[in-house]
């Protein structure tokens, strides 16, 4: 050839002619090829060099592809694996990408399919020609975490073959972005850097509020699609009449309204990531149309008569324990297994509580960032104390929220246990308003009454059988009527300066604006201005 072979692949099949066909196609594409008969013969090849990526039919004389595969493995080599297996044998190509194939083809090849297969596992775009790395140089992502998955991050060199990236390249930001340094999540992280090499579907299994989001973009940013699309849809937002015309587009005049053409979300994820968010919540109807996609890597859209590849990776994610889904006819045991190749399961926040400290602080510079305040305020250790003994039934998501509000409460550089408004805990200006009857008056001719006296019948009762009667019913609530009273007193008094209010009761322009917006007192606020403008 007269341009110099940036990749060489090994193909190892025991049919001559298929060894021609795939030799001939790769050839074509600017790949450097070498060809094995069977396992033995592709281990000879790898003891003398390093490969770009190895395509193996599943069946050989001596062996199957898994052979090479494990082989791969325990000798920490980096060359990826593409598996061929035969028509319909859904399981064999299942436990190729647990064993680590980077993707599988079904006989009989699709040529088309399978150089864009061989490009996506190069890292090389559909319109692309060869890029400039070294012959003998496997293709990875470019950056790698330095402490996780070792036994991956180096190759066995033979002697015509170029050193490997360094395994001590620096973390992916995709992978800093999951604080803690809990075992828990570093077992995620390492779980991630490893499943991003291949193409072998995902299952982010978690509770709501953990991030099973926010793993699956890391999965596709440490891939070699980073570049590509990343489209995350959630499954349980879509009306169900919709679902087949958002997955799958549509072709104008399908339907009414359909006024053009439109490309759905398997085509928007082309070359790139789709993740599917709540995957359990689709109905059964939609989950056959999905299964054909998953299986034919192709979409055919409402209205349309042939259908379209598409090159995807597929990422899903739920709440919902999809075994017993299965068990109970709510989701298909076929599905279930396409989907289900790998799993991820992120921990609840209650299961690593030590990451606490290193999630508040990256949420505090964030929440900083927003709001324009530097330096970003500090949990302090009696908070992070305080926080500890919470159970977080909302995750991650309800300790954010948790500190968005504390800043906004706050009003320093430092956030403490009556910053705080964990469920359960008596608001801290509630319990100083107790003791410390506010001054406000309600007519300029009499006193405020005390606030203890609206605060008193949260106080607990004992002995008493007509006491939890007069409980309220919605603690927040009743908390956030009482507080919305008192701004809108102070507002009054002051003629509606909410500077002039707010200091009054202790609070900041900051502090006011928040509790005002929070509790929509402004509608009221405005109410009384307009009234007032009217008699004017």
């Amino acid at each position: 050839m007269s341009s110099p072979a940036y990749f060489s692949l090994l193909v190892v099949d025991d049919e001559p002619d298929l060894r021609t066909l795939y030799e001939l196609t790769l050839l074509r594409e600017g790949y450097e090829i070498e060809t094995a008969g069977s396992v033995e013969e592709a281990r000879l090849h790898l003891q003398d060099r390093v490969y770009s990526a190895i395509i193996t039919d599943m069946r050989l004389p001596d062996g199957t592809g898994l052979d090479l595969l494990s082989f791969l493995e325990r000798e920490g080599r980096r060359e990826k694996a593409i598996v061929i297996t035969a028509y319909g044998s859904a399981e064999n190509a299942v436990e190729a990408l647990k064993a680590g194939a980077y993707d599988y083809l079904t006989k009989p090849v699709d040529l088309k399919q399978f150089r864009a297969v061989v490009a996506s596992a190069l890292g090389r775009g559909p319109a692309t020609g060869p890029t400039t790395l070294p012959s003998s140089l496997p293709t990875e992502p470019a950056v790698q975490s330095s402490e996780l998955s070792p036994a991956r991050s180096s190759s066995r060199n033979g002697p015509d073959s170029t050193p490997a990236v360094s395994a001590a390249a620096p973390a992916s930001p995709a992978l800093n972005r999951m604080a803690g340094q809990s075992a828990a999540m570093k077992q995620v992280r390492a779980m991630v850097d490893k499943v991003a090499r291949s193409m072998a579907p995902v299952l982010v299994q978690g509770e709501s509020g953990t991030g099973k989001e926010l793993v699956a973009r890391a999965i596709h940013e440490v891939s070699v699609r980073s570049a590509q699309p990343f489209i995350a849809v959630n499954c349980s937002a879509i009306p169900d009449h919709l679902l087949e015309a958002e997955f799958f587009g549509y072709r104008r005049g399908a339907f009414t309204g359909a006024q053009e053409d439109r490309e759905g979300f398997f085509q928007a994820a082309d070359g790139g990531t789709l993740f599917l968010d709540e995957i359990g919540e689709l109905p059964l109807s939609m989950q056959s149309k999905l299964l054909r996609a998953v299986q034919e890597r192709s979409v055919r859209p409402v209205g349309a008569v042939n259908e379209l590849p598409v090159n995807v990776r597929l990422l899903s994610a739920t709440h919902k324990d999809l075994g017993v889904e299965v068990q109970a006819g709510r989701f298909r045991q076929d599905l279930y297994y396409r989907l289900n190749v790998i799993q991820i399961r992120v921990p609840p926040l209650r299961e690593r509580l030590e990451d606490l400290a290193g999630i508040g602080e990256r949420v505090l510079e964030w929440i900083a960032r927003e709001a324009g305040v530097w330096p970003a305020p500090q949990l302090t250790p009696a908070a992070l104390l305080h926080l500890s003994r919470h159970p977080f039934p909302g995750n991650v998501r309800e300790f954010e929220n948790l500190l968005h509000r504390a800043v906004a409460l706050s009003g320093g550089d430092t956030i403490d246990v009556g910053d705080l408004a964990l469920p359960g805990d008596a608001p801290a200006d509630a319990w100083v308003m107790e003791v410390m009857p506010s001054p406000l008056p309600t007519e300029a001719s009499a006193p405020m009454r005390p606030a203890t006296s609206l605060i008193e019948p949260l106080r607990p009762l004992h002995g008493t059988a007509s006491a939890a009667a007069s409980l309220p019913s919605d603690l927040a609530v009743y908390l956030d009527d009482i507080e919305r009273d008192m701004l809108l007193r102070a507002l009054e008094q002051h003629r509606f300066n909410r500077t002039a209010a707010g200091a009054s009761l202790g609070l900041s322009l900051r502090q006011m604006r928040y509790r005002m917006a929070r509790l929509h007192v402004m509608d009221g606020a405005d109410a009384h201005l307009n009234a007032e403008r009217g008699n004017a």
